[in-house]
């Protein structure tokens, strides 16, 4: 686990340091233009539809599970799979782990549900869920009990997880 967590990171301070290389024109009014486009890129990239769904805990009793009505039983609600990030805003490994879930729910679109709980604004459904390390990651089958995951996760970890516990595909 360890060496896949500084593999992701690794790869993520590559990607980082990669994007920063633009190449450079010979006059001033080229360079202009080409600032112009590369602005225009960045806007239209940070622009996108974000496909996971932020959760209250209100929400989580009406689209996920009703626990206060079923406190004995999981009875999940949702019409496919899911998974549910359990995360904050200040840590650094869901940080690391939120744009492979925005991948992930763009890829598994229509298949299955990315829903995050920020921890710091749900501090109730977060105890309920004996949330004691962040992220943690519920991952919720279709008629199945729920499987709890903690720490980053590689996207190879997700994409396993999502093919064999949600979708039942190995």
């Amino acid at each position: 686990m360890r060496t896949n967590f500084l593999m992701a990171a690794a790869t993520l301070v590559f990607v980082l340091s990669s994007c920063g290389n633009t190449a450079q024109k010979n006059s001033s009014e080229s360079a202009e233009t080409n600032l112009d486009t590369n602005i225009t890129k960045t806007e239209n990239s940070m622009t996108t539809t974000k496909k996971t769904i932020q959760l209250t805990r209100a929400e989580f009793l009406t689209k996920v599970a009703n626990f206060e009505e079923n406190p004995d039983k999981w009875v999940y609600l949702g019409d496919k799979p899911c998974i549910i990030d359990f995360y904050a805003d200040w840590c650094g490994p869901c940080k690391m782990i939120s744009p492979i879930l925005e991948e992930l729910a763009s890829e598994y679109d229509g298949e299955i549900y990315i829903y995050k709980v920020d921890t710091e604004a749900e501090q109730q459904l977060a105890a309920e869920f004996g949330i004691r390390s962040i992220p943690s990651l519920l991952f919720v089958p279709m008629d199945e009990a729920p499987q709890m995951a903690q720490g980053a996760l590689p996207k190879d970890a997700f994409k396993q997880a999502i093919e064999e516990v949600l979708l039942k595909k190995s």
